[in-house]
């Protein structure tokens, strides 16, 4: 049986030609009139998500990393 691409995932992570992953970081949403201006740059490039994650996403997202 064919795997299929864990769709969740795939929506929620964005992958650069280098092979590393990016996802965007938390308290980024909503309420962000109370939060200051440097609290809301601070995300503006998303966060890298850490080698050691990467067997875990090859299994979750085969065929695309």
């Amino acid at each position: 049986m064919k795997q299929k691409t864990h769709s969740g995932l795939k929506k929620r992570i964005n992958i650069r030609k280098s092979g590393t992953a990016t996802v965007q970081k938390s308290c980024k949403n909503h309420l962000l009139s109370n939060k200051s201006k440097r609290q809301k740059k601070a995300n503006n490039s998303g966060q890298a998500l850490p080698q050691s994650r990467k067997k875990h996403l090859r299994r979750l997202l085969p065929g695309q990393l």
